[in-house]
C-alpha cells in the first residue's frame, strides 16, 4: 500500500475520564481497545454506544480482535455487556493477572448493581463466565499472532497489577495503546517501559494532563501527617479505595508508620478483599517491583500485622479508626455506607487518594458540595421524609493525589521512550488535554478526537527491500563516487516478491532466478517532414544534423539500410505516395533509450535546418 490510514473511533472515555472503548482500524484490521463502564451513569449512558461500530447487531463480523488493558472497571466492566448481550464471539486478549482479577471485580460489582440495587438491563454471573472463556491471556514481550496479518505486543505499564500497553501491527504499520500508566515506580510496582518502537501511532491517556505531581516522599509525610492528627483526637479515617492497586500501596505505607509509632487504633481492609489480594499478588509476584520480589521468600509484604478484616458493625463502635473500603470513588458499596454513617461528625476524615469521575459522590465532595441528594429512596419515603433526602457533610475532606496514573511530565517521558509519528490524547478533561496537546505539537502531530468522532492518521510506509550485492557494485561503477547515503538515489533494477520478502536485483539475475527468457521491447514513433530532396539526400541531411546536435553520441550512416542510427535508435525514412516532398521518418529504440528517442523525435518534428554544415 502506498499510505497507511488509521482510522480511530472514539468512543465515550476521549475526552472524558470512564467507558474507556476506542475503535481502531489499521490496515484492514479492526480492533477495539478497552470495554469500559462509566461510574458516574446508572441509566444506559453506564456502557459505551456500540451502534458506532454497527446498527445491526453482533459484533464478530466487525471486530478481529478485543484488547484489554487492565482491569478497572472503567476500561473492562462492559465486556460482558458487549460480548454477551450485543454479542462478540472472537478473541479477547488481557495478561493473565487481567484475566483472574477482572471476573471478581465484575461479579462484585453486579452484586451491588443488580443483587442490592434491583437494577435490570445487566450481565448475569454466567454471561461473565461465558466472556471469560473467550479470554486469550497475554505475556509480557510475547509477540502474539492473532491473523496472518495482525499481531500484539504487550509492555508493562505499571499502574495496577498485570496493566499493559500494547502494540498493534499490521505488515510495517504500528499503533501502541498504553491504556493507563505510571512512569514512577511506587512500593509493590516498578514503573512503565516501552522500547523504542517508533509507532505510526502512540494513544495515551491524559488524565493529569496538566499536573506535575510534588515529591512522593513529601505526599506520604503528608498523608501520614493527617491520618495521624485525625486518630490523634479520637476521629475516623475513611480512606475509599479500589480493591488492588493504590489499596497495597497505602496498606504498607500505614502498616510501616504504625509499626514505627506503636500505634494502636485499629486499621480495617473491606472484608475478603485482603485475602484476595494477598493471593493474588503471591500469584503474580514477578508483576511487582525488584525490592518485593527479593524479600518476599524472607516476608511477604502483602501480610499485614496492624490491618485485620472490616465487619460493617465496626463502623459504629466509638473511637478512632481507620477504613480502607470499596470502591475508590465513593459511587457505590462499603466506602459508601461507611461514609453516610461518618459525615455527620467534623472530628471524622475522608482522604479520596485518587481520581473520582464526575457524577460520582468523590467528585462531589471534592468540588465543596456539603448537601448531597440520597438515591435509592422510593416517591414515598421521599414524600414523607423530606428532612432526610440530604446528607449534610461535616467531616473534613481531603484530597491526596497516590494515583497511579502517569502526570504531564511523565506522558512527554513516554513519549520520548517510543519516538510516536503522531499522537492522540484520550482518557481526560477537556481543558487539560487541549493545553497538553499545545505542549505536544511542539514536537509531534497530535490529535485528541471527541466523543464518537473519528480520526484519520496517514502516514507513509517504509517497505524493507534486499539489495542484490552484485546490483550494488553494479551501481557504484556507474556512479563512481560512493553515493551519499543522506541523499535519495534512484536504482535500476528487477523487484522480486518471494515468500513475503522484496529483493532488487539485476534482471539478468532475476531471469535466471525465475527460468524467464530475455524479451526485447522497442518503441515506435512516425514524424513527417516536408522535403523536396530525394530520399537519399534526405537520410543524408538528418545525419549531419544528428552528428551535429548530438555530439556525445554515437551517430552512424547506413544508406544501404536507408537508415541512421544513433545509440540503439534507428531512423529510416521514406517518400509519402500521394506527396513525394512529404518524407516519412519512422523513428525506433529500445527502452534504455526512452528519453534519447523522446528527444530525436521532438527535434526532427521541428524540420531541418536549410542550411547543414
Amino acid at each position: 500500500r502506498e499510505n497507511f490510514c488509521s482510522s480511530i473511533t472514539a468512543e465515550p472515555a476521549m475526552i472524558d475520564v470512564g467507558r474507556s472503548c476506542i475503535l481502531v482500524s489499521i490496515g484492514g484490521k479492526n480492533i477495539m481497545l478497552d470495554c469500559g463502564m462509566h461510574m458516574g451513569f446508572n441509566d444506559d449512558r453506564r456502557f459505551p454506544d456500540f451502534s458506532y461500530i454497527t446498527q445491526n447487531g453482533r459484533l464478530t463480523e466487525f471486530l478481529d480482535c478485543v484488547i484489554i488493558s487492565h482491569f478497572h472497571l472503567d476500561h473492562c466492566g462492559a465486556l460482558p455487556y458487549m460480548s454477551e448481550m450485543v454479542g462478540y464471539d472472537g478473541p479477547i486478549y488481557m495478561t493473565h493477572p487481567t484475566k483472574a482479577i477482572c471476573p471478581i471485580l465484575l461479579e462484585d460489582f453486579r452484586k451491588i448493581t443488580v443483587d442490592k440495587k434491583g437494577e435490570t438491563n445487566f450481565f448475569t454471573s454466567q454471561m461473565i463466565k461465558d466472556c471469560m472463556k473467550k479470554v486469550v491471556p497475554l505475556n509480557l514481550h510475547q509477540t502474539v499472532q492473532v491473523d496472518e496479518e495482525l499481531e500484539i505486543k504487550a509492555y508493562y505499564a505499571g499502574h495496577v497489577l498485570g496493566a499493559a500497553m500494547v502494540q498493534i501491527k499490521v505488515g510495517s504499520e504500528s499503533v501502541v495503546y498504553t491504556g493507563d500508566y505510571n512512569m514512577t515506580p511506587d512500593r509493590h510496582l516498578g514503573a512503565a517501559w516501552i522500547d523504542k518502537c517508533r509507532p505510526d501511532l502512540l494513544i495515551s491517556e491524559s488524565t493529569y494532563a496538566t499536573t506535575i505531581r510534588d515529591s512522593k516522599r513529601c505526599r506520604e509525610r503528608d498523608f501520614l501527617k493527617k491520618v495521624h492528627e485525625t486518630v490523634e483526637r479520637g476521629g475516623k479515617v475513611l480512606i475509599p479505595v479500589f480493591a488492588l492497586g493504590r489499596a497495597q500501596e497505602l496498606c504498607i505505607l500505614l502498616e510501616t508508620f504504625w509499626e514505627r509509632m506503636n500505634l494502636k487504633a485499629p486499621i480495617y481492609f473491606s472484608t475478603g478483599m485482603t485475602e484476595k489480594a494477598n493471593h493474588y499478588y503471591k500469584l503474580f509476584i514477578t508483576w511487582t517491583n525488584q525490592k518485593i520480589r527479593k524479600t518476599f521468600v524472607q516476608r511477604n509484604m502483602f501480610e499485614f500485622k496492624h490491618i485485620k478484616p472490616f465487619d460493617r458493625s465496626y463502623a459504629d463502635n466509638p473511637g478512632p479508626m481507620v477504613v480502607f473500603a470499596t470502591p475508590g470513588m465513593l459511587h457505590a458499596g462499603q466506602s459508601l455506607q461507611i461514609f453516610k454513617k461518618w459525615a455527620g461528625n467534623e472530628k471524622n476524615m475522608v482522604i479520596m487518594p485518587g481520581y473520582c469521575v464526575q457524577g460520582t459522590i468523590g467528585h462531589k465532595i471534592l468540588n465543596g458540595q456539603r448537601k448531597l441528594e440520597l438515591e435509592g429512596r422510593s416517591t414515598v419515603e421521599k414524600f414523607f421524609y423530606l428532612k432526610s433526602l440530604y446528607l449534610e457533610v461535616k467531616l473534613q475532606v481531603e484530597y491526596m493525589s497516590f494515583s497511579a496514573h502517569a502526570d504531564a511530565k511523565g506522558i512527554m517521558q513516554l513519549i520520548r521512550m517510543a519516538e510516536p509519528r503522531n499522537m492522540l490524547l484520550v482518557h481526560g478533561e477537556a481543558v487539560k488535554m487541549e493545553f497538553l496537546k499545545g505542549k505536544i505539537e511542539q514536537e509531534f502531530n497530535c490529535y485528541m478526537p471527541a466523543n464518537g468522532e473519528t480520526t484519520t492518521v496517514t502516514t507513509n510506509p517504509n517497505v524493507p527491500v534486499d539489495i542484490s550485492l552484485n546490483l550494488l557494485k553494479r551501481e557504484m561503477s556507474l556512479g563512481g563516487t560512493l553515493p551519499d547515503p543522506k541523499k535519495p538515489r534512484t536504482m535500476h533494477g528487477t523487484l522480486i516478491m518471494k515468500e513475503n520478502s522484496l529483493r532488487l536485483v539485476s534482471p539478468e539475475q532475476a531471469m535466471k532466478e525465475l527460468g524467464l527468457s530475455e524479451h526485447h521491447l522497442r518503441f515506435t514513433c512516425r514524424v513527417q517532414l516536408q522535403d523536396p530532396h530525394s530520399d537519399a539526400d534526405t537520410l543524408h541531411r538528418i545525419y549531419m544534423h544528428l552528428k551535429s546536435v548530438l555530439k556525445g553520441y554515437t551517430t552512424q550512416h547506413l544508406p544501404d539500410s536507408m537508415s541512421v542510427m544513433v545509440e540503439s535508435i534507428v531512423v529510416k525514412v521514406s517518400s509519402s505516395t500521394e506527396d513525394p516532398n512529404t518524407k516519412v521518418l519512422l523513428l525506433s529504440w529500445s527502452y534504455q533509450d526512452e528519453d534519447l528517442g523522446s528527444f530525436l523525435s521532438t527535434l526532427l518534428k521541428k524540420g531541418l535546418p536549410s542550411v547543414l554544415c
